[in-house]
């Protein structure tokens, strides 16, 4: 492999890694799954994939789960 190939595949690599930067920063995706659930991607390692009801159910919950964490902050712990 010539300098030139070197330096091109090294600007090709830099380029690459830049666009998976961006594209991990960009935070919280969804996509309807192969059976039809809404799966949230980039809160962990594997994707959050419910129905649409079981989140229909969950967001109209939001107030006690807020609440709840409230009451529990000292027994719950952060990621970072």
């Amino acid at each position: 492999m010539s300098d030139e190939d070197m330096k091109a595949e090294l600007e090709r690599l830099r380029l690459e890694n830049a666009a998976l930067k961006k594209g991990a920063a960009t935070g919280i995706s969804m996509k309807v799954s192969e059976k039809g659930a809404l799966s949230v991607y980039g809160m962990g390692r594997f994707p959050v994939t419910l129905y649409k009801e079981q989140w229909l159910k969950l967001l109209d919950m939001s107030a006690e789960i807020r609440a709840f964490v409230a009451a529990h902050e000292s027994e719950l712990k952060s990621k970072n």
